[in-house]
């Protein structure tokens, strides 16, 4: 390899996620840094002290290395998790070559692992039907609490957390007054500087109508259980705690801790002593078998969306998706589901 500039792997690693900065959401940027933290070890235990010579043969051993569970302390990884890995590391690579650091060609040696029919997806869900039943109890036993209108929010809209969380009370049209939009509304609204970017930036930015009801718990919320508080940037955000606006995982840990079925007065389906349940201690809720993340419930509003027939452009604008990863990674309808709602929409023959 000619015509490349000696650096070591750490400093390579430090520009691409500068580079990142220009172009991607925070959380993206989390992620990628996250998943090269392993190769910067192997490096470190591999003497690769400068990036020009790494070569095939030592991207091979990696991808041995990582599969094995190195890196992190654990046991031997998921097919799914080793393949985001090692494409991470290839868009790494291919920035590398960007910097003189590899050869251009280099990052075509680093093969991805073929997955098979749904192997790279994710089973876990939030059933529809499960999703009113706690919204109910939380409309019945905590009405306008800030479980409640996060719950509400997340399942009404089928937002990603960040955009929830990123709600100001200017984004609220609750009187629906807009001119532009009919009836009550939120607006989702990026705001990287501030802390609060959508995950596909100024396209994430739109208008989802809410109901009135939604509208009126959101109101009672405002005046009896919002925190009166800003945020570090002056900002008046929605969802609150005491000290402004609330961290990125409270949203993830309020939906764990909402989804236990003992939490809202169903009997253990895990044979678990309640008393003595992990689960039920602060911060431990995840680790109950039932518990589901915010993930969970946008692919049950999905899938209750499909069921209901509901235009796939329509849910693609509304979440702010594509519509190959909403068929791919959130619509959990059967096939025999999808099946029976294709006959039902074409003639008899």
């Amino acid at each position: 390899m000619t015509g490349l500039d000696p650096i070591s792997p750490i400093e390579a690693v430090q520009m691409y996620h500068e580079a990142m900065r220009d172009e991607h959401a925070a959380s993206t940027r989390k992620s990628e840094k996250h998943r090269l933290r392993a190769f910067i070890q192997y490096c470190d235990e591999h003497e690769i002290e400068n990036l020009n010579e790494l070569s095939g043969r030592d991207l091979y051993r990696y991808r041995t290395w990582r599969r094995e569970g190195h890196g992190d302390g654990r046991e031997a990884i998921k097919l799914v998790t080793l393949k985001s890995q090692l494409a991470t590391l290839r868009r790494f690579l291919r920035f590398a070559a960007n910097i003189d650091a590899v050869d251009p060609e280099l990052y075509e040696q680093l093969t991805l692992p073929l997955m098979k029919n749904g192997e790279d997806v994710s089973e876990s869900t939030l059933k529809p039907e499960r999703a009113v039943q706690i919204l109910d109890y939380l409309e019945k036993a905590h009405p306008a609490s800030r479980d409640h209108i996060i719950v509400m929010l997340l399942w009404r809209t089928g937002a990603r957390t960040g955009a929830v969380r990123g709600l100001d009370l200017r984004d609220l049209d609750l009187d629906g007054s807009h001119p532009r939009v009919s009836g009550p509304a939120i607006q989702f609204v990026h705001r990287p500087k501030t802390g609060t970017p959508l995950k596909n930036q100024d396209k994430g930015t739109r208008w989802n109508r809410i109901s009135e009801k939604a509208a009126r718990y959101i109101s009672d919320y405002i005046e009896y259980h919002r925190d009166d508080v800003t945020d570090e940037h002056g900002r008046e955000p929605l969802i609150t705690t005491k000290h402004g606006r609330p961290a990125g995982n409270t949203l993830r840990k309020t939906l764990y801790r909402v989804t236990r079925p003992c939490w809202y007065g169903e009997d253990c389906p895990h044979d678990r002593e309640i008393s003595e349940c992990e689960a039920t201690q602060f911060d431990h809720a995840s680790k109950c078998p039932s518990s589901r993340s915010p993930h969970d419930l946008r692919s049950g509003r999905v899938t209750y969306y499909r069921r209901e027939d509901v235009p796939r452009r329509v849910v693609k604008d509304r979440l702010n998706a594509s519509e190959d990863i909403l068929d791919r990674h959130y619509d959990r309808r059967s096939d025999r589901e999808q099946a029976e709602q294709r006959s039902n929409l074409l003639p008899d023959l």
